[in-house]
């Protein structure tokens, strides 16, 4: 899976994907542009890193379209839609989709880039927050079930005295439970702990 970030830009319109490729080439930003939804699509492979900017009206599927399928696949490519003075609306309703941001005709360069720099940067914390999970998700796969249970009785604030009445153990095998818990999920405190507790709980994002 690539790591260097891609502008996938997507409009029907030849002379303003030419327009986008040099100025956001312009940069040192990598760009790869499609005619249509359908060609992006059949182009992109999930799990890249990178944005998309996308035309609100293509032939075939739209933009809004193409965002609302991305989001049912579980895709989280940040959005970013590019509108005619006659689209507002319908950009706004992108918003409220997800789409990061969107830039009306005619814009300057200055803001387009703007807003494509702040999409990879969010791009970047989102696989960042998604490694961390999937690190976490590891070590808590190396806990035991009784220290499952101590972890999450921990996180949700009992005392070692609450945990062994409740798993009928004596206050010293809690506390065994509760020293092996905080190094196997090398947590330095109790905070880092429901810390990273919270984090695991997260629904799983692509």
């Amino acid at each position: 899976m690539s790591t260097i970030p891609t502008v996938y830009v997507v409009d029907d319109d030849q002379a303003m994907r030419t327009s986008l490729q040099w100025l956001i080439e312009s940069t040192g930003m990598r760009v790869m542009t499609f005619e249509s939804a359908d060609a992006f699509l059949a182009g992109y492979y999930p799990g890249r890193a990178g944005c998309l900017l996308v035309d609100v009206r293509m032939p075939g599927m739209s933009g809004l379209e193409l965002q609302a399928y991305l989001a049912r696949e579980g895709y989280r490519l940040p959005v970013i839609i590019i509108t005619g003075h006659g689209d507002v609306a319908m950009a706004v309703k992108a918003m409220k989709a997800g789409a990061m941001d969107f830039i009306e005709k005619p814009f300057h360069d200055e803001d387009l880039l703007r807003s494509i720099n702040k999409a990879l940067e969010q791009d970047q914390r989102q696989r960042l927050d998604r490694a961390a999970r999937a690190q976490l998700l590891e070590r808590l796969a190396d806990l035991t079930p009784r220290e499952h249970e101590v972890m999450g009785m921990v996180t949700d604030g009992k005392s070692n005295r609450e945990i062994a009445a409740a798993l009928g153990v004596t206050p010293k095998t809690v506390e065994a439970h509760r020293a092996r818990v905080m190094e196997k999920m090398r947590a330095d405190s109790l905070a880092e702990l429901v810390r990273m507790a919270l984090i695991a709980g997260q629904d799983e994002v692509v």
